[in-house]
């Protein structure tokens, strides 16, 4: 492998065949860059969808009712469903062997002031399982606890973007803000990698809301997050069946879709996952073949090479050199010719790829479209079988020939 003779004789015939070098690895480079490309695409998909839920946690399921559609035992169409505090503690006494994290959510639009600032901003009445739920990030202070659920404390949780706009560099935390003419102490400030609009939110306790906008235990939404252990089959099942008991509870029709939505990440992320494994599938179909077009090109020209040299090698057969050598030689020449081709390839679509970067995010949803250092190592290891495969079988033919017949060859 590293005798310096039989280098410089590969490097000598590849430099004499410049024309036939060049053209055994042009099939190789452009399998290589079609499959770094197409790759690459499929991963920005894929970091397109886990993106558009970076900030909500994997496991979590959101119950969200409206009007219903239907009518069901007696009742009419066009009835407004809403869930109570009563709903959330059947939640979360039938379910709590599977549940790990749970919180309702009370909607609402609020303005905000400090001193000669204001502005309107989204409000979200929460337990303080939300914090997990939502992936929110404590830069300051803390989140909503169980004391502020139990003693109804006017406190407010305020996001990054908020306290820039209200207090710009100055300290919030201990701050009093005015929230629809009632004052809240802020008890902390967050961010949130679902960008701007997750840090223009505010959050307060859930049973302060209810007290005192409007008086009752009116919720918005239940989200819970299940339990991690369990399976996404096991997850999309564990969400159908709180579906089934929520329809039955609060008289919705079974197929009433528009009285009752219930998102299970579950199912979406086996959604997303079937999606995606065809999308390799089809990407390795077409990467292969192209690949499998390259191999047999260079096993073809090598068998042309080999033919050419048939007298030199029946002269070093007369010589006394083994078959093996005049093996090694031949695959160690189509090794080296598939390897550099190929890196030029994925060089190329990997240079690619960097320019498009996230220019794709917003027309084609792919966002940062590359490929992973596994993808660099598995095409190392295919560039090297290939350029064996390729060589192996005319090289195998180049070390049967017998001296006499080389000699004779014309």
């Amino acid at each position: 492998m590293f005798d310096l003779d039989r280098w410089r004789e590969i490097f000598q015939s590849i430099n004499k065949n410049k024309l036939r070098s060049v053209m055994s690895g042009f099939t190789v480079a452009f399998a290589i860059l079609l499959f770094t490309l197409l790759f690459g695409v499929v991963n920005g998909l894929s970091n397109s969808f886990k993106g558009a839920f970076v900030d909500d946690a994997q496991n979590s399921i959101f119950v969200r009712v409206g009007k219903t559609t239907k009518p069901y035992k007696g009742m009419q169409t066009g009835r407004n469903i809403q869930l109570k505090n009563k709903d959330y503690k059947f939640v979360k006494e039938t379910y709590e062997n599977k549940i790990q994290h749970l919180t309702a959510r009370i909607y609402k639009s609020v303005n905000i002031s400090y001193k000669n600032k204001q502005d309107n901003y989204s409000l979200r009445a929460v337990h303080p399982d939300h914090l997990f739920l939502e992936k929110t990030i404590i830069d300051e202070g803390r989140y909503i606890n169980e004391r502020d659920i139990r003693e109804k404390t006017k406190v407010i949780v305020i996001g990054r973007l908020v306290k820039e706009d209200l207090f710009g560099k100055k300290p919030a935390l201990g701050k009093r803000v005015n929230v629809n003419g009632i004052t809240y102490q802020v008890v902390g400030v967050f961010s949130d990698d679902g960008g701007d609009n997750e840090e223009r939110l505010t959050y307060m306790p859930v049973t302060t809301a209810q007290m005192l906008y409007g008086n009752n235990d009116h919720i918005s939404q239940i989200n819970l997050g299940y339990d991690p252990k369990l399976s996404l089959d096991q997850a999309i099942a564990f969400g159908n069946k709180i579906e089934r008991d929520l329809r039955k509870r609060l008289d919705i029709h079974p197929d009433d879709q528009a009285a009752i939505r219930v998102m299970n990440m579950a199912e979406l992320n086996k959604g997303v996952g079937i999606f995606m494994l065809a999308l390799y599938f089809i990407v390795i179909f077409v990467g292969s073949g192209t690949l499998i077009a390259g191999i047999i090109g260079i096993s073809n020209i090598m068998i042309f090479v080999i033919k050419e040299r048939t007298k030199e090698f029946g002269i070093r057969k007369a010589l006394g050199a083994q078959p093996a050598s005049i093996i090694g030689m031949v695959v160690q020449e189509s090794v080296l010719i598939t390897t550099i081709a190929g890196y030029l390839g994925l060089s190329l679509g990997t240079y690619i790829l960097s320019l498009i970067g996230d220019s794709w995010e917003e027309d084609y949803f792919i966002t940062d479209p590359s490929v992973s250092p596994g993808i660099v190592i598995g095409a190392t290891i295919t560039l090297i079988l290939s350029g064996l495969i390729a060589g192996f079988v005319p090289a195998k033919r180049a070390a049967r020939i017998k001296p006499i017949v080389a000699l004779r060859a014309d």
